[in-house]
């Protein structure tokens, strides 16, 4: 039997997508119109029906969903991976607050799926370690999550 195709994020996921975490980012290529993807962890969900990306405004991202809109996070979550598909653009050119030059990407949800492979789990969800000061990493991730909260 299919999984069930949903307009909005479930409540698992929403949950999950309001605290920085691991995602994957696919766009289309401005240039070449060839898949692009891109790991990411500034992601936040303001509700059901949205999800926000912060980059740096100099990223390949930016000009993507300028030229082509169609765009997927993939999200391990909820002990299993789902695509949430969209129509992305760029909402604010340099979000307020942030000593970084970050772009905030807005995606309108059209469509999540549960794309786990029959009969499977995710019995751990991928870990990262920032690799430059721990203390700064931790300020820097606060201002970003609190400028994307208020856009």
């Amino acid at each position: 039997m299919a999984n069930k195709v949903e307009t909005k994020l479930i409540q698992p996921l929403f949950d999950n997508l309001q605290k920085e975490r691991f995602a994957v980012f696919a766009t289309l290529d401005h240039e070449t119109g060839s898949p692009n993807v891109s790991a990411v962890s500034w992601v936040y969900a303001p509700d059901l029906e949205r999800v926000y990306l912060a980059v740096d405004n100099r990223s390949r991202i930016v000009e993507n969903v300028k030229k082509h809109p169609a765009a997927v996070i993939t999200l391990l979550a909820n002990e299993s991976t789902y695509s949430i598909n969209g129509h992305a653009h760029v909402k604010i050119e340099k979000l307020e607050g942030v000593p970084l030059k970050l772009a905030l990407i807005e995606i309108k949800i059209s469509e999540v799926r549960d794309v786990m492979f029959y009969g499977s789990k995710i019995s751990a969800e991928p870990a990262y370690e920032k690799t430059y000061d721990e203390k700064a990493a931790a300020k820097l991730d606060s201002q970003v999550l609190e400028a994307m909260k208020k856009a």
